[in-house]
């Protein structure tokens, strides 16, 4: 069965772009397009994997974190940051905020679904078609 990973992200060009990425190689992809709803899409739909932007209006992508960390049941989804934010600082602040895992924008369509599989459990990985035997 394919993971489920929801996007919450609210610029619609990066949003459609991680979409397709994920969806073309086979994982069902739930949309969220501020802080808001995407806290509760996750609360609702109990996606395997979140990939979360940190600028949204609403709530920003540190509540997103919080607000599901403090829900039972939720504090432990994997939560991966995607940002612009990428000052050498930046990764260890959103590590040290409690976030899974850490990738800047703009992301590099070529590793994109590899770099987001790496947080998934092995069970979950869908076979890339674009591998080689």
């Amino acid at each position: 069965m394919a993971a489920r990973i929801l996007v919450i992200e609210d610029n619609a060009a990066n949003l459609e772009l991680v979409r397709y990425l994920l969806s073309y190689s086979g994982y069902v992809v739930l949309e969220a397009r501020d802080g808001a709803q995407g806290v509760e899409m996750a609360l609702r739909e109990r996606p395997d994997l979140i990939v979360c932007d940190l600028q949204m209006p609403l709530l920003d992508g540190y509540q997103v974190l919080d607000r599901l960390r403090q829900t039972p049941g939720s504090e432990g989804t994997v939560i991966v940051a995607v940002t612009a934010f990428s000052m050498p600082n930046d990764r260890q602040k959103v590590i040290d905020a409690g976030f899974d895992g850490y990738l800047s924008k703009p992301i590099e369509p070529e590793k994109f679904v590899a770099q987001i599989e790496a947080y998934l459990p092995a069970d979950l990985r869908l076979p890339r078609p674009d591998t080689e035997a």
